[in-house]
């Protein structure tokens, strides 16, 4: 984790000292008190319900070597930071003090670091990505959803010294997010999974999300540049319709090579005889740019993550590693939990909680899963509204509808409130009997009205925006949660 003299915090961020000593060494970050250990960086974030910095007292009660603050301190605070030589610091935007922070740590790692962002897939992507690079290097990887302007920084913060390579997730909300990110992390690869529909609300378009997701070259160096021992690379889905524009418009341009995967054998990389075992887990040959080929699988289910194996492994090779380690870290992959997980109900029955979050295109990657599943007994969906969606929210829950219909579930759940009802009619419309179809305005009612009609030989998929709470469900039924 970064180790930081408090004088040196001051010329990183711009930070202004208030009290104590400079010349502290302070280790390691976090932004909640509960969380601050012996000479620990407490950076205060204002919130409209808790304020960080009423916290303030706390953290230096804890053995914090440093406090970092958005209002100027109290004379009683300053007494209690001389009295533990805390020092005290503020500033405008704790935002911008963690990226500033983090940028300045990452060019000490001097690690190699490969940024992955997409619309969908880029969890899993970076997930096998670093159980790839860890068969031959020291990795430090994103955990869990800490891909945002507060999360990938303290990612990079929390690395070890010793990091020899950083795979960090970029996620986005907004046009220039992706921008800071990458200006912080400064990436040698980059991995655009897919440009889908998440966050259209936001961004107005595919093409706007298209956008949103090149930033991440900003922060890439030519790949005519040696740069830390390796020449950089933008790898994307050969099938993706909106790859042609991001070479043209933003990688060209800015002089970065561009490396395809898919299942295409125009691509540089790809996969062919993709089949799914009776695990729902795919089994494929793999071929790379240098001709290197041979048959592997996936040991988690569903098709959807083939093109995120063939990112990672596309990077993985370039970084050497061997085509036997990739294999065998593709046979024993743990993935971020709630991501297509099969798991086990207590009465039986199997559930791919995929409940994380959801977009059309993940939505329909789910259906395709339930449909291909072998089952005894009644598939049904249980699908949640999806969030960020603007003002093509109506017709997206429509097609997802639709598409829902067409993959027959002996039960469809749709949970929410009109986008539900839109949801539920289209797969009327489509087709699915009257009967089959359900809408619930909660995950308190699905479990109320559904958590008990559930068969041991169903399977149930489960998936929805996380607002909509449907772990919850999960948790009710599922006997390893217990």
């Amino acid at each position: 984790m970064v180790e930081i003299a408090v004088k040196y915090l001051e010329s990183t961020t711009g930070a202004r000292r208030v009290a104590c000593d400079p010349d502290r060494v302070c280790r390691g970050v976090v932004i909640d008190s509960r969380e601050v250990g012996p000479d620990a960086i407490f950076v205060a974030f204002p919130g409209e319900r808790v304020d960080g910095n009423d916290f303030a007292a706390a953290a230096i009660e804890k053995g914090a070597a440093a406090v970092v603050m958005t209002r100027e301190p109290d004379q009683t605070l300053v007494d209690a930071a001389h009295a533990r030589n805390c020092s005290l610091l503020t500033c405008d935007d704790p935002t911008e003090f963690l990226l500033r922070l983090a940028q300045g740590y990452r060019a000490r790692l001097h690690c190699t670091v490969i940024g992955v962002t997409g619309s969908i897939g880029k969890t899993t992507t970076k997930d096998v990505l670093a159980a790839c690079l860890a068969k031959r290097f020291r990795v430090h990887a994103t955990a869990g959803n800490y891909n945002n302007l507060i999360g990938l920084p303290l990612t990079i913060l929390s690395a070890p010294a010793d990091t020899q390579m950083l795979v960090l997730e970029m996620g986005m909300n907004d046009f220039g997010e992706i921008a800071r990110l990458t200006a912080c992390a400064q990436p040698t690869f980059a991995i655009i999974t897919k440009v889908g529909t998440s966050h259209i609300g936001m961004l107005g378009s595919r093409e706007g999300i298209a956008r949103a997701k090149a930033e991440i070259l900003q922060g890439m160096p030519p790949s005519a540049e040696n740069f830390e021992g390796h020449h950089s690379a933008l790898v994307l889905h050969g099938e993706d319709d909106f790859t042609p524009l991001i070479i043209e418009k933003y990688a060209r341009p800015r002089g970065i090579d561009v490396v395809l995967a898919g299942t295409s054998t125009d691509d540089d990389v790809y996969a062919t005889h993709v089949e799914l075992d009776e695990t729902g887990c795919p089994h494929f040959d793999i071929t790379f740019e240098d001709g290197l080929s041979f048959k592997t699988h996936l040991s988690i289910p569903g098709a959807q993550s083939v093109p995120n194996a063939l990112f990672a492994a596309t990077v993985a090779h370039r970084l050497g590693v061997p085509g036997f380690e990739i294999d065998e870290a593709f046979s024993s992959l743990a993935l971020t939990g709630r991501r297509a997980q099969v798991r086990h109900a207590t009465c039986g029955a199997r559930v791919i909680d995929d409940s994380y979050n959801a977009s059309p295109e993940s939505m329909a990657a789910g259906l395709n899963l339930l449909e291909s599943l072998p089952c005894s007994g009644t598939r049904i969906a249980i699908l949640g509204e999806m969030g960020e969606m603007g003002e093509e929210a109506p017709r997206l829950h429509a097609l997802t509808g639709a598409y829902a219909a067409a993959k027959r579930p002996g039960l469809l759940i749709c949970v929410g409130g009109e986008l539900a009802e839109e949801m539920a009619t289209a797969a009327r419309l489509m087709g699915l009997d009257e009967g089959d179809v359900h809408v619930v305005p909660s995950c308190d009612v699905l479990i109320k009205r559904f958590a008990g009609v559930i068969g041991e030989r169903d399977l149930v998929l489960v998936k929805g925006s996380r607002f909509v709470g449907l772990d919850r469900f999960v948790e009710e039924v599922c006997a390893d949660a217990r």
